[in-house]
């Protein structure tokens, strides 16, 4: 039996978790469960206290990617009934960086669909960055899709802190999920982002049919890259996908793997993403003590539980909202 108190004295100590304790950790028995939760809060709580940060999302251009993602009910791949059009107008998006700063958010994401961001696109993208940050100090995030070096400086310069383009899954299991574009090119993406100073929010999937190695090599490659953000999303299988048929990992795994994630970036903000609702359930608000940050008010084509909620589970579990800094 794992001691996880001694763990999370190590990690608070300054040591790096091995590969080895990560494993235990998603392996880690049920009568283990708490031990484990209260060793990820106290390294949780040494960074982030009790609060929590919350982020809202926009999906500001809906379906018709060309690329083949199999979990994505956006892909050229899914039949789904999901909204479809095109970029949203300018006052459109900076309409919703309102609604997330009267939420009490503290990052805004503007997420388009697609490999790549059109020109057009891009433009837009940055002219919402310039616009928002004349009316509010919230944080900007913009997912794009893949990002050359130039794309990446033109976003920094209007104003965007920080860009999301998530690693998915591990390096060997992603031509599973995807073959229209490699792990590498959204490595390259990532790299591209932060040689112009953006941050970067980089996470991925857990319950795509990857194993448990899978999952520690992608919280390992996190930690490679010194992304900043990490969301943890928890699969829940889209009609029309090809992986609609998945049956949905259990709540007690999601929680591992929550755990496992903060003890490999004990200093990182890791978010409990989509999924949360679904595969958690009622154990919703225990994932708030790995995590540091959730989603509110849905996802990109999925309902989350909603604004008041959100907010209830957070003060319930004896948290408080996090307010922008700097």
């Amino acid at each position: 039996m794992t001691n996880w108190n001694e763990v999370a004295n190590g990690i608070l100590a300054g040591d790096a978790v091995s590969r080895a304790c990560a494993m235990e950790a998603l392996r880690a028995p049920h009568e283990e469960a708490l031990d484990l939760l209260a060793a990820a809060w106290r390294v949780r709580r040494a960074y982030f206290a009790n609060k929590v940060n919350l982020h809202l999302l926009n999906n500001a251009k809906s379906g018709g990617c060309s690329e083949n993602c199999s979990f994505c009910s956006q892909s050229s791949q899914s039949t789904g009934a999901i909204p479809r059009y095109p970029i949203k107008t300018l006052e459109e998006i900076v309409h919703g960086a309102d609604e997330a700063v009267r939420a009490g958010a503290v990052k805004y994401c503007m997420v388009i669909s697609g490999r790549t961001p059109t020109e057009r696109d891009l433009e837009l993208l940055c002219r919402a960055c310039t616009e928002i940050k004349k009316r509010h100090p919230i944080h900007l995030c913009v997912s794009p899709g893949l990002l050359t070096v130039e794309e990446a400086r033109q976003l920094k310069d209007a104003g965007a802190d920080r860009i999301n383009h998530n690693l998915e899954t591990s390096r060997s299991f992603y031509p599973r999920l995807c073959t229209t574009h490699t792990w590498e090119d959204r490595v390259e993406t990532i790299r591209n982002a932060q040689q112009v100073g953006l941050q970067v929010c980089a996470g991925g999937l857990v319950g795509v049919g990857e194993n448990l190695v899978d999952r520690v090599d992608l919280a390992f490659s996190l930690r490679e890259l010194n992304v900043d953000s990490i969301p943890v999303n928890f699969f829940n299988p889209r009609p029309g996908t090809p992986l609609a048929g998945i049956t949905p990992i259990d709540a007690l795994d999601c929680l591992r793997a929550l755990c496992m994630f903060r003890f490999v970036n004990p200093s990182k903000d890791i978010r409990a993403a989509g999924g949360r609702e679904t595969n958690l359930r009622r154990l919703q608000p225990l994932a708030l003590f790995p995590a540091n940050s959730i989603f509110t008010q849905g996802y990109l084509t999925t309902d989350g539980q909603g604004h008041a909620a959100d907010l209830e589970m957070i003060e319930d579990a004896g948290f408080v909202i996090a307010t922008i800094e700097g």
